[in-house]
């Protein structure tokens, strides 16, 4: 005890300070490098770094921060931070912090760690370590060259496989390889498939960029003789800027060895290619993705030495690929995130079955065979829904496996996917057992597991269809309109679902990979498409073209990293000034018609009886959104300083607000343009509408709903966002509630009860049973319901609104959203005479919680006077006496 003492007075003396260890209730977690878990091969040398704190203690707040960067793990170990020594930084800030060390560059490898210290002056231990490494970033930093498989009548359908043996001496800290393919590819070294990521890379425009992903392959080297395998397939590489005959890919493999990075083998002539029994006829456009073909007589039963010699190979051949950006995927890859089985069949002849799996998915198949003949052709189809008469819906979508005839054949997909609920197999006089056949969900594999219930099972039902749809919509880095029909990143689905997803889910990459493809599709002239990645001709307006504006303000809302915005903020005064040019008498007009773009639409999809191609409702469609714009802009520019820009927009707003205003309205009937719920909504929700005939409006509104519309929901893929979004700000959840609550076409209830799992297309559900249409509903039960709005002054969640929205018939709501700093729950019910509410805020984040009810308060047991109260980290119940 006295050599304690004398210890504690000796290091006193010296003018060492001691900071006493946080006990066990506070720690470190979820560290991440640009929202990604230990990230390899990274798109910068200053990336930003995040850590999330675990605390029991209400109002935990972190004060200062020491961040250790080293080189080598076990310098790190020894608290060696050789790289970056932080220091004590005096910051309450855990998300976002870009590095600041020593210079890197490409290939660098970095390991770091972080500890804090709490207001109080208590420091917890070390976080666990983490990493990044740094990809290549220059063209010089290649050696490799870009190769393919032989040129055939078929190569347009080729998946070939590519192989090089090469030697290795076994000694090296890491090895990498850095895949740079234009399509999809897997890796196989020495007989082991590398990674579990499938359809990868992510998706890209490919006339601009394509994607680099790098794997680490330490463990899968062996001294010696070592033999790697790149199997491709062409996805997306069939549409703009591609080379004829790929698929194509460049592989580099680099081992770092005493401080040195060595290069034992690159992609190049020396190469050999075969068949690998795969190949996808499909064209990749609308309706033209058709499946893969598998002649499992060419499969080769492994990727061991010994298979691989067993058969002939040829040269592989090089290609020359137009100049372009390569650019480390920054988005998680496509993984297998569920497996579902049928759960019936129906024999339709002696060899025909329907599969029904019980749910709509997006993914791959596996199916395990009977006994089959040599060359037996199989096909297997695929549809979302059945026909009225419950027959099944063929399309140019399925797959053909021809057998070799051993025994135990199984067909996978490997470089498609499809999205179905039933599969109908063909030619198959034996059935196989409802085991034997799996549908696997895939998707960007993203975090994020945000949850709502409440009293009220039929809002269960709808949030929880919206919420699943959106797994099977977002694929390949993006989201796309429908997985199996068109597969298209349309912005005007992206703005109707943003808002949704961002609060479903963790999407900072995807939404980053996303909204690079938006800009890498801007034409000189500022004109955007309707589409990206992968433009196409097709229909859209002002809606879709914006989101490179709207998405990627959402993006920084919801999580904090405002580069984004400054990134792309040139794009976006770029594509208003293309704007401009088609205003006429300060109201935009309809612009031409592109080989890229056409169809200029207002709302789509709306329900049968709403004339949605109406010119005065496109056009005030078209202008109300372009005022979000200005508004959007206004507030962008004033983060990134640029005042003039942000005085300018705000200008823009206002004069064309009052445009809208008196070009749309018309007095009499108190109303806007055709009258529709978006062409009412629309303008208030802008600001165009003056406050002192808000109140006409909104009752001009509750009696078309009423009356022409009765009681529901009628408007399309534009006017839904759009009501949610102003039902929520105005408190207006019993008005949404009341549509929601409607059976009857159109709603969702309608599509529930007619079988959906996934939102439909349209509401009498044509064409699509697995679409983006109508997803916007799901933000209202997180900030309506559970009452959780993000300040848009401290966006990532630094700051939150909680604040209920009570309705009758609703007996209790319980909501989670995992934010930046952790998850963030609210529960409320009402219990007697008492409203009971309960919040969990993380810590990073503090809340301004507003009761929906009068009377007197008790918060954590103690007594409160006021129905606005601020709250930080920690766990609180607020009892209100009604």
């Amino acid at each position: 005890m006295k050599k304690t003492i004398l210890s504690f007075l000796f290091l006193f003396s010296i003018g060492l300070s001691i900071s006493p260890i946080i006990s066990a209730q506070a720690g470190l977690y979820d560290l991440q490098c640009e929202a990604l878990k230990n990230p390899l091969g990274i798109d910068n040398i200053s990336p930003n770094l995040s850590w999330k704190i675990k605390s029991e203690r209400n109002g935990f707040k972190q004060l200062y921060y020491q961040i250790l960067a080293a080189s080598d793990e076990q310098l790190l170990s020894k608290d060696n931070g050789d790289l970056w020594d932080s220091g004590k930084v005096k910051s309450d800030k855990s998300v976002w912090i870009p590095y600041s060390g020593k210079a890197l560059k490409s290939r660098s490898l970095v390991y770091w760690k972080v500890r804090i210290w709490d207001e109080k002056g208590n420091v917890t231990t070390w976080s666990e370590n983490a990493s990044f490494s740094i990809g290549l970033l220059s063209t010089n930093d290649w050696d490799a060259v870009f190769i393919g498989g032989a040129i055939t009548e078929d190569a347009k359908a080729e998946s070939p496989l590519l192989r090089k043996t090469f030697n290795c001496t076994g000694e090296g800290q890491i090895s990498l390889l850095h895949v740079n393919s234009l399509g999809y590819h897997e890796i196989y070294l020495n007989g082991k498939r590398v990674g579990d990521v499938v359809l990868t890379p992510a998706v890209s425009q490919f006339d601009k960029r394509s994607l680099v992903v790098t794997y680490d392959v330490s463990s899968f080297l062996k001294k010696g003789k070592n033999d790697l395998v790149l199997w491709l397939g062409k996805g997306w590489y069939r549409n703009q800027g591609v080379v004829s005959g790929g698929p194509y890919a460049r592989a580099q493999l680099e081992t770092y060895f005493k401080g040195k990075w060595i290069n034992p083998v690159n992609t190049d002539e020396t190469w050999l290619a075969r068949r690998s029994g795969y190949s996808d006829p499909g064209k990749w456009t609308a309706w033209q993705f058709e499946g893969e073909i598998i002649n499992a007589t060419e499969l080769l039963p492994d990727f061991t030495s010994g298979s691989l010699n067993s058969v002939g190979w040829e040269k592989a051949r090089c290609a020359k690929i137009p100049r372009h950006v390569a650019s480390p995927q920054m988005v998680e890859p496509d993984r297998i995130q569920k497996t579902v089985n049928p759960i019936s069949v129906k024999q339709l002849n002696d060899s025909t079955w329907i599969f029904d799996i019980g749910t709509n998915i997006t993914g791959w198949t596996e199916i395990k065979f009977p006994q089959l003949r040599e060359n037996q052709k199989i096909k297997i189809s695929y549809c979302d829904f059945l026909n009225n008469d419950g027959s099944f819906r063929d399309k140019n979508d399925c797959d053909y496996y021809i057998a070799s005839g051993k025994n135990n054949e199984t067909f996978i997909n490997k470089f498609n996917y499809h999205a179905y609920r039933y599969i109908k197999i063909t030619n198959l006089r034996e059935c196989p057992a409802l085991s034997d056949i799996s549908s696997y969900l895939i998707h960007t594999d993203y975090g994020g597991n945000s949850s709502f219930s409440c009293s009220d099972r039929d809002l269960n039902a709808i949030h929880d269809m919206v919420q699943y749809t959106l797994h099977c919509l977002t694929i390949g880095g993006y989201m796309v309109d429908c997985p199996h029909l068109e597969r298209l990143g349309y912005g005007g689905d992206g703005n109707a679902s943003t808002l949704t997803a961002q609060t479903m889910y963790n999407l900072a990459p995807l939404y980053n990979n996303w909204m690079q493809a938006w800009a890498d599709c801007i034409r000189e002239d500022g004109s955007m498409p309707h589409i990206a990645p992968c433009p196409c001709s097709a229909g859209g307006g002002p809606y879709w073209c914006g989101f490179i504006i709207t998405g990627s303000w959402q993006t920084y809302v919801n999580y904090g990293d405002k580069r984004l915005i400054k990134k792309h903020y040139p794009v976006m005064k770029k594509w208003l000034e293309y704007v401009k040019l088609y205003m006429k008498d300060g109201l935009l007009k309809q612009w031409p018609d592109t080989e890229y773009r056409n169809w200029y639409l207002g709302d789509w999809a709306t329900p049968e009886g709403i004339d949605q191609t109406n010119a005065l409702s496109v056009d005030l469609v078209a202008n109300c959104f372009v005022s979000n714009c200005y508004n959007t802009m206004e507030k962008i520019a004033g983060i990134l300083g640029y005042n003039e820009d942000k005085n300018e927009f705000a200008k823009k707003r206002d004069e064309l607000n009052n445009r809208i205003h008196f070009a749309f309205y018309n007095p009499e009937r108190k109303s806007y343009s055709t009258g529709t719920q978006i062409d009412l909504v629309y303008p208030l929700l802008v600001g165009a509408t003056p406050l002192n005939i808000t109140q006409d409006v909104i009752n001009t509104l509750h009696k078309e709903t009423e009356k022409r519309f009765n009681g529901h929901l009628s408007a399309g893929l534009v006017g839904v966002p759009v009501i949610t979004q102003w039902v929520t700000q105005t408190g207006s959840a019993d008005y949404m509630y009341n549509m929601l609550k409607k059976r009857e076409y159109p709603g969702y209830l309608y599509m529930i009860d007619n079988g959906a799992t996934t939102t439909w297309e349209h509401w009498n559900g044509e064409r699509s049973h697995i679409h983006n249409c109508y997803n916007s509903i799901g933000s209202w039960f997180y900030q309506a319901l559970g009452g959780i709005i993000p300040d848009e002054e401290q966006a990532g969640y630094r700051h939150v609104s909680i604040q209920p929205q009570l309705i009758k018939g609703i007996e209790w709501v319980k909501v989670l959203k995992d934010t930046p700093f952790g998850n963030l729950s609210v529960e409320w019910k009402l219990a007697d005479d008492k409203y009971i509410l309960d919040v969990d805020i993380p810590v990073g984040c503090s809340a301004t919680v507003t009761l929906p009810v009068n009377g007197k308060t008790f918060i954590n047991g103690n007594k409160n006077n006021s129905e606005i109260m601020q709250v930080e980290s920690g766990k609180y119940q607020i009892i209100s006496e009604l």
